[in-house]
């Protein structure tokens, strides 16, 4: 699948910016199964320093800073993207969750110590009873890994409730808990949560889903939105992306944006600004499937 994405995020602020200093992680991984056709980041006002990187995790990191007085700052991130199924889908484990936390505890190669890292606390996401509880009932005794992720997975679909009212980026992960309610975010989190606590290792994985009008209404333009998944890693297959807000495996209609602990990882646009008073923030998102002729 072709896709063009456009990432519009727009700052109107009831005083004039003197300086502000930001960090963007808008432009898509190049992946096995992804391939990044191209990409822009387009900032308005023009910044004065710009230099772009990969973060500790690989993802494609800008730093830009703007320095002269602005009442408004836009950015707008555009990306080309082919995506193909992953080949990790196409493969079985018949690993058991137990056999995998153990490898883990072993450490005995560098694909497992780099998965290591994501079985401890991180900024979002702490570990705690609560936590443990909730995942016991999908990871019974000899469970193959991978059956009890899905397992999990389904439950967070079945038992919560999507309701964007509820939560913000400073929800504890309790209270999503105790309330069943929540957004992508947090369902990626909880999951999380939950794998790390049995002693799994699971990552944060931002991006955008392909989304498709009711019938008979008309596709609207910016109308999509960012979205979040989680990843588990299978010792004898690698990462393997579980999709809990849709209960399904990521596919060819999810794009790849970034990765981390969680979401304070992936964090598409964050800075700081010297001025400004209040502000008034905008977020247009728009996922257009393409031919293979880009129309």
């Amino acid at each position: 699948m072709n896709y063009r994405v456009t990432h519009t995020t727009e700052f109107v602020y009831e005083a004039k910016v003197g300086l502000c200093y930001n960090e963007a992680r808008l432009l898509p991984r190049e992946l096995p199964y992804q391939k990044l056709l191209s990409s822009e980041l387009r900032i308005d006002p023009p910044p004065n320093d710009y230099y772009e990187r990969f973060d500790y995790f690989g993802n494609r990191t800008v730093y830009f800073s703007t320095q002269q007085p602005h009442e408004r700052l836009e950015v707008t991130a555009t990306s080309e993207v082919e995506v193909s199924p992953s080949t990790v889908l196409e493969q079985n484990s018949a690993l058991s969750w137990e056999s995998a936390r153990d490898q883990l505890r072993q450490g005995h190669n560098a694909q497992i110590l780099e998965a290591c890292q994501f079985i401890l606390d991180s900024p979002s996401v702490g570990v705690d009873e609560q936590l443990a509880e909730y995942a016991r009932p999908s990871f019974a005794p000899g469970r193959g890994l991978v059956e009890g992720v899905h397992d999990l997975m389904q439950r967070i679909f079945r038992e919560f409730k999507y309701d964007p009212e509820f939560s913000t980026l400073a929800t504890p992960l309790k209270e999503v808990l105790e309330h069943r309610s929540g957004v992508c975010q947090d369902f990626a989190h909880l999951a999380i949560g939950c794998l790390r606590s049995q002693g799994l290792a699971a990552r944060y994985v931002s991006g955008y889903i392909e989304t498709q009008p009711p019938p008979g209404k008309e596709r609207l333009v910016g109308a999509d939105a960012s979205h979040a998944w989680f990843s588990v890693f299978v010792p004898d297959l690698g990462w393997l992306d579980f999709d809990p807000t849709n209960n399904q495996l990521p596919g060819e209609q999810h794009i790849t944006l970034a990765w981390g602990r969680d979401f304070s990882d992936v964090t598409p646009l964050k800075g700081v600004a010297y001025g400004g008073g209040k502000h008034e923030l905008k977020v247009a998102v728009d996922v257009l499937r393409r031919d293979g002729n880009g129309r």
